[in-house]
């Protein structure tokens, strides 16, 4: 049976709002992102989900909560659902690394990953795997899941059998309160719609 999973990405922090890098750091949402998440909610009313899912972290939860509120569902929270570890680049931009280090992970992410960071095939490995664990426990069903910018790249990377240290150039963006639209069956996973922004999103319900 048919699953419809949509990733939305949490709603805008203030870090995310300077572009720096956010990762492991548990900031809440800012007050864009508070409306990003009601815009959610109002989203949700048509798209009907049958389950939520979230990262633990704060600004997804606060993203979800509405729509949660609204359902009367209890979102589940999966660490694999966590953002990528940024490790000595978390609170900076890209532009405040040391040139050589910008330079190498603007060619390679995944071989030259932040230092100190979490490994992105690592990342792309535990997303894949509570994704098809979504798949399989809600078959047939609508599933709701807020996560984060890379952690979200890395999955359309994965599924689509895409190089994963092509991910920052083959999707470049992912904004905040942005949904990404896949369809699961039987383990296999088809994109039909990618950063669908905040104020068109009832247009996924179209399809």
């Amino acid at each position: 049976m048919r699953t419809t999973i949509v990733l939305a990405r949490h709603g805008r922090t203030e870090w995310h709002h300077g572009n720096r890098y956010t990762g492991s750091t548990d900031l809440p949402i800012d007050d864009v992102g508070v409306r990003q998440a009601q815009q959610l909610k109002d989203w949700a009313t048509g798209y009907g989900p049958d389950a939520l899912w979230a990262s633990p972290m704060l600004r997804a939860r606060q993203t979800i909560a509405p729509t949660a509120e609204l359902l009367g569902l209890t979102p589940t929270l999966d660490t694999r659902l966590r953002e990528v570890d940024f490790g000595a680049a978390e609170g900076k931009m890209l532009s405040e690394l040391p040139p050589a280090v910008a330079k190498a992970f603007q060619l390679d992410p995944v071989r030259d990953h932040l230092p100190g960071g979490e490994d992105p095939v690592a990342a792309a490995d535990r997303v894949r795997e509570v994704f098809d664990e979504i798949g399989q426990r809600h078959q047939g069903q609508k599933v709701l899941v807020v996560a984060h910018n890379t952690l979200i790249r890395l999955l359309v990377c994965r599924v689509l059998g895409l190089p994963l240290n092509d991910y920052r150039r083959l999707l470049p963006a992912l904004g905040p309160a942005a949904l990404v639209r896949f369809r699961w069956q039987d383990g296999t996973v088809g994109l039909e719609a990618y950063n669908v922004p905040p104020l068109r999103l009832e247009t996924l319900n179209d399809i």
